[in-house]
Parts: structure tokens; sequence; C-alpha cells
């Protein structure tokens, strides 16, 4: 049997399969809002067999967005759009969604991708001011942040802990914290970009710190039933900052607390970093953090190919694979995979039809 398509339990919600479609930023919100793309987006997708759709990352405060058509959960609007959406990418089938609640930090008040302007001045109409846990900026073409202050921390918690009681007002079937890429969970845990001398920075316990008090406050505000987990960067890939030890010792922590699971990606703090790009290169960071927790381990990183998924699986290197680029790339990704493995997956049943003349059909 394929262990691709094997069934995974994250806490209590029960996957068909161990494919998990990543969050993915799609620069198409107004004002925070969900618009009719999510609709198609986020349809699209729950149409492909995948265990488990891991909304993008949805901002916690306006000011903590990428950029100005990023998603949010921050009040009654941006709950009340982004349920439309649910309601009708819901009525079509009934695969797992879950969100990935997030702050960008220094990284925020940017421009859309495509339109390539890069940071947006806090003067100008499309930004804002940023914040982070130094008054660091993340390069040379960049703003510099305001550092927070301890009232500025505080916020920041109650933001998460008031987006995971909408999510769960929202009937999300999990929450995934984002603690990868540079955004500002991350600013914290990295010694690159956390000069702080208060409780907040300096060792690595102080850096974990707001992590563990994030955690505690989602947690404590989302169903019990439903699982909490987080995204990590296991590496900045850049000598001197967040590591693979650190972040060991990170998971361990969040372990004890309760996380659900660990999505275990790398990089995205600095322009330094220095990436050594090729087929699944991040593997090895979710399987030595495999070894050292009890919670579900989601690898992640150019996994493109069925066969790398299900060796990635069958050789105990991960729990769960997650697919991103390639999933946007072929959105029947799961399809292909379960026929190459001999492996079914739930479809709708418009497109019994689909499967190719002669051959017996993955979907069911």
């Amino acid at each position: 049997m394929s262990q691709l398509f094997s069934p995974l339990s994250l806490g209590k919600l029960s996957l068909p399969n161990r494919i998990i479609i990543a969050p993915m930023c799609q620069y198409s919100a107004i004002n925070g809002e969900a618009t009719d793309w999510h609709t198609i987006h986020l349809g699209q997708l729950s149409l492909s067999g995948a265990g488990l759709l891991i909304m993008e990352a949805t901002a916690v405060s306006p000011e903590g967005r990428i950029s100005y058509g990023d998603l949010g959960l921050w009040n009654n609007e941006t709950q009340k759009a982004l349920g439309k959406t649910l309601n009708a990418v819901r009525q079509y089938n009934d695969m797992p969604i879950g969100i990935q609640l997030a702050h960008a930090g220094r990284k925020a008040s940017t421009g859309k991708p495509w339109d390539d302007v890069g940071a947006i001045s806090p003067s100008d109409k499309n930004g804002w001011q940023t914040i982070a846990p130094s008054a660091q900026a993340y390069d040379d073409h960049s703003f510099e942040p305001v550092a927070m202050s301890k009232a500025d921390i505080a916020q920041l918690i109650a933001d998460f802990a008031s987006a995971a009681k909408r999510a769960d007002e929202l009937g999300l079937d999990l929450i995934e914290l984002h603690g990868a890429h540079g955004y500002l969970l991350h600013q914290f845990l990295s010694p690159l970009s956390n000069k702080r001398d208060d409780e907040y920075g300096g060792s690595l316990q102080n850096r974990m710190r707001i992590v563990m008090e994030v955690f505690k406050a989602v947690r404590a505000e989302f169903n019990s039933n439903k699982p909490v987990g987080i995204r990590i960067s296991a590496t900045d890939w850049v000598e001197g900052g967040w590591d693979l030890e650190q972040s060991i010792v990170l998971a361990k922590a969040l372990d004890e607390l309760g996380c659900d699971f660990i999505h275990v990606s790398t990089a995205g703090l600095s322009p330094l970093q220095q990436i050594p790009v090729k087929p699944c290169f991040q593997v090895p960071f979710a399987t030595e953090i495999k070894q050292a927790v009890n919670m579900q381990v989601i690898a992640v990183g150019l996994i493109t190919e069925a066969q790398q998924a299900e060796n990635i699986l069958s050789e105990h290197k991960a729990d769960a694979v997650a697919l991103a680029r390639g999933i946007l790339y072929n959105p029947h990704w799961p399809w292909h995979a379960a026929a190459e493995l001999g492996a079914t997956v739930n479809a709708p049943k418009q497109y019994l039809r689909s499967s190719p003349h002669g051959k017996p059909s993955p979907i069911k």
C-alpha cells in the first residue's frame, strides 16, 4: 500500500492521505477581505484530492500583511468575506481546510510581486510603518522598522488570539502559525534580526519566548479538538543565524506544549542566505526534527514527483509532504500521483470520466 495515500492524524483531525497543500499568498484581497479570486483558487485546490488544504498567510492585523493585497482576519469584515468564500468552497467537497496565521513584521508593506516595486514607503497610500523585534531593515532597499515595545508585543499576542477565535467561528479545521520565511515570529527567533536586550532577546530561550506565548494564546482560543501547529524555517542559511540545532530546541519546547505538527521549511530571513537548491533539499531538516519530537512533521521544498514523496514517507523521513508551487502548476497532482502509485483519491462525480482511456481511474 502506498504510504503517501495512507491516512494521517494531526491531533484529532484525520486526513485521508499525506499530501498537504502548503499556504501560498495570492495578493488578491481588498482591505484584507477575500475576493472571488479566493473562491476560484481555493475551490480548484479543494478538488485536488489532497489530504489537507492550508490557506495562504493570513494577517492578524492590517500592518501584519506582506502587501496591501494580502488576506486578513482581524475584524468582522475580513471574517465575513472569508466566510463567504469558505461556504462556497465547502458546498462541493469535505476536504479539511486550515489557515496560516501570520504577521510579516519588517517584511511587510510591499507591493504585489508581479508589480516588482519592492518595499513601499510608509507615506505611500499602499504602505505603512513596519514593526520588528529591532529597528533593523531587511535590506538596503527596505524601510527601517520600529522596534516593538512591550505593549506592541502584548497587542501582537492578542491579535493572534483574536484571529484564532475568528478562525474557530468560521469552522476552519486547523491553524498553522507562520514562524518561517523571515516574517515576524522568525525575526524574533533569529539572532540576525533580534538585537533586543530584554526578555524577548539575547538567549535562545528569550528569542523563543514570543513564539511560545503566541502558541499558548492561539491554542486557548481554538477548538481543543482541532490541531494547532507551526511552520518554521529550520535554518537561515547564514553563518551565525537561526539553525537546525536551535530549531530542534524550539520543536521540543512546542512539543511539550501540545503542538500538533511542525511544517519544516528554510530561509527567508536574510538577503545573505546561500541556499543549495536541489530536489528535496529541505527534507533532511524535517528528518532531524522528526527524530526529536512526538508531533507530526511535514516536509516541504522541491518535492515534485510522486515517487519522491513516497520515498520520503516510506523511509520515515517525515510524516507528510507539502506541495506549493508544484500544485499551482498541476492542481491535479494528487490524481496523477495516485495513478502512478496504484492508489485512489476523492474527486467530484463530475470528474469521474477524466481518467485516461483504457486505464483504471485513480479517482473515486
